[in-house]
């Protein structure tokens, strides 16, 4: 299967733009509360719009190949790290 590259660039528009969206929401939270668990919640998916980005801006074919994926890697990190700590706060 080909991948149509005007179909990928898209595609990775639209899914940044969609993180930079939720990442903006937690933001206005973290503005409102000055919880830390939408702080990192709102730069988490700031890190997966940035991955989204990289690939199609600098025409990386495959993120696989690359230290692409590491941007990924750390916004999920950095949400669950911000759960974990908001749990065992709790206790």
């Amino acid at each position: 299967m080909t991948n149509d590259p005007t179909l990928v660039a898209f595609m990775g528009g639209a899914l940044t733009v969609g993180f930079l969206a939720v990442g903006l929401y937690f933001l206005k939270f973290w503005r409102r509360t000055r919880d830390g668990l939408f702080l990192a919640f709102g730069v988490g998916f700031a890190l997966l719009a940035i991955n989204q980005a990289v690939p199609v801006l600098f025409d990386i074919p495959d993120e696989n190949l690359s230290g692409v994926y590491l941007l990924r890697l750390a916004g999920f990190l950095l949400i669950i790290w911000a759960i974990l700590r908001k749990n065992m706060g709790r206790g």
